[in-house]
Parts: structure tokens; sequence; C-alpha cells
């Protein structure tokens, strides 16, 4: 038997179709190109959280039943996949399956190959879209709290029966709004459902692209709602960087931009860091903070590989604050201990 040394031959081999999420910053299809280049070690995980790769392959043979992995690996200092830890997964697959991948994995073979040591449980939201998306891309039925959320967005369900609307019928919403025509439903849902809802509609539509006048509604909201929401409906607009750099400039010149605003805008909004004059406005905040939370911070954005070159360079910037100085010299010193 030829040596299986990735994720996507051992897939191959075992005769299954397979998709790729990252499940990290954002729920987000990974491309089979640049999935097999990551395994290959060409390309660094472009999503990386706390220095982890983390990501659900969902697989399966002909029409059965699909099965899901949830996957939790370390990378290098370069963002690189760590081989070790992808080979022990790997052999623990193998040996459970007899060392012959190309026989049908039984219920409880998955059961056993769902615990191990690089699983990870997402969060109940990205695991209500991950669920969504994934229906949506298999040609599925979304689940069975759709249509009641589709009735209460739409306004035929008095907003006082919010409680009974479920998460999981909200993301089915979120996922499906362009397709079959939710979008409209979603603007509107913002003139009458209460904070609850709204914070569950945003809280999964910080996954998936928005269209540009949901957006401009969910920004309107973002100036009503109490500031411990504010971050909430700052994630939704991740798909939509202009704006959020609009929100950002506006939140600066406010003196807003508190410790929870800078960890949304590294956690989901990281791609507004790619602007110059945004990424200027970021670290200037980031530096007001105590000298531990710019380390924590800044060494999670620069290790996100469309951003490392940009922030390695801001770091010999001679047009920096004397504070940012500051902050840049206790980062080295941390670093050098």
């Amino acid at each position: 038997m030829t040596d299986i040394n990735t994720l996507s031959q051992f897939l191959t081999t075992a005769n299954t179709q397979f998709q790729v999420y990252d499940l990290g910053r954002r729920v987000q299809s990974i491309d089979m190109m640049a999935f097999h280049q990551i395994e290959e070690l060409a390309a660094p995980y472009p999503y990386p959280t706390q220095g982890h790769a983390h990501f659900a392959i969902v697989f399966w043979q002909q029409a059965e039943t699909p099965y899901i992995w949830f996957l939790k690996l370390p990378l290098d200092e370069r963002g690189l996949l760590s081989p070790a830890q992808r080979s022990h997964f790997l052999k623990m697959v193998l040996e459970a399956l007899g060392r012959d991948p190309t026989q049908p994995i039984s219920d409880e073979q998955q059961e056993t190959l769902s615990n191990h040591p690089f699983t990870f449980k997402p969060s109940q939201e990205k695991l209500a879209v991950f669920n969504a998306l994934v229906r949506q891309q298999l040609g599925q039925q979304a689940s069975s709290q759709y249509e009641f959320a589709v009735e209460y967005l739409s306004g035929q369900i008095h907003p006082d029966n919010w409680q009974q609307i479920g998460l999981q019928g909200i993301a089915d919403v979120c996922i499906r709004a362009e397709k079959n025509g939710h979008t409209q439903d979603l603007i509107n849902s913002f003139d009458f459902a209460p904070t609850e809802v709204q914070a569950a509609i945003c809280q999964c539509l910080e996954h998936v692209y928005i269209a540009p006048e949901l957006a401009q509604r969910i920004a309107r909201s973002l100036n009503l709602v109490p500031s411990s929401h504010k971050t909430t409906y700052i994630r939704a607009l991740a798909s939509q960087p202009k704006l959020v750099q609009s929100v950002i400039k506006q939140l600066d010149e406010q003196n807003k931009l508190n410790d929870e605003m800078l960890i949304t805008i590294a956690a989901r909004n990281w791609h507004v860091l790619s602007d110059d004059a945004v990424r200027k406005i970021y670290l200037e905040a980031l530096a007001k903070q105590p000298q531990h939370f710019f380390n924590q911070v800044f060494a999670d954005i620069v290790a996100i590989p469309s951003l490392r070159h940009a922030l390695l360079t801001e770091l010999r910037n001679p047009e920096r604050s004397p504070q940012l100085s500051t902050a840049i010299g206790g980062l080295f010193k941390a670093l050098s201990q």
C-alpha cells in the first residue's frame, strides 16, 4: 500500500468525496487546491488562531450520510502545519480501520475517531452556521427550525414570540439569504426584532458575505445599541471591510476603540488591517492598552499570512508615536526573555 502522508491522500485512497472548512476565525470553505498546498507544507494556514489551524473535514462515500472531523492541529513559527501531529492523527485513523483505508467506515469506527487529542468543539453559533453551510452546499434541506425563522423574520409572527426562534433556524436563513431571497426580511427585522434576535443574526452574518444594503442597516443599528453589543454588530460586517474601516475611523475619533473592539477587529475583521491608515489607527489604539495585551493581540494578528509583512514593516516605521514605540520595545523585550 502506498504511504499515506496527508489527510487528502487518505480520503482519496478511501474513495471518499470531501470538503474542508475553516472554523477558527470565521466559518468558511477552504479551496481544495489551497488545502493541498497547506498539506504539502507549501503554504501557511491562512486563518491561524492561537497558533493552531481549526478546521472541519466533511467526507462521504457515495450516497452515505457525511462524516465530520473537527481538527485542531498546531502550526509552526512560519504558520505551516506541524507534520508530526498530523502523522500521529493519520496513524490513529489507519489503526482504527485496520490499516485498510478503502474499507467503509462504520459508525463505531467513526465514534472512535471522534475522540482523539486533536479534536475540538466549535462554539454554538459557529456550529449552527457550519451546519447550515454544509447542508446548503451538499444540496440538503435546511433544519426543522428554518421555516419558523423565515416566518418570524418576515414579520408573519408577532415579535414578542422571539424566544421560539432557534439559532439554527437563524443560521439557515443567513446562509440561504441570497439564494432564497431573505435579505430584505433580515433588513426589516432590525426594525422590530429585540436585541437578542438581532445579536443572533449578527453572530451568524459574521461568517457569510452580506449584501451592502444589509450591511448599511446593521451599521445604522451600531449607533443605537448599548456599548456592550457594539462588537457583535461590528463582527457582522466582516464581509464589508470598507464599511468597517469607516466605523473604525469613527470610533477612533470618539476615542472608543477599547480592548473588546480591538479583539473583535483582530478576530473577525482582520481584513481591514491591510489598509495602511486603518492599520496605523489600530496599532496606536492597541499601544494604549497594557503591555501584555498588546503583546498577545499583536502576536495573534502577525501570524495571519496576509498581514504579516505589513505588520512587521510597522515595527520599523519611523513615524510611529512614542507610545507605540514603547509598546513595540516592550514586545521585543518579552520575546527576548
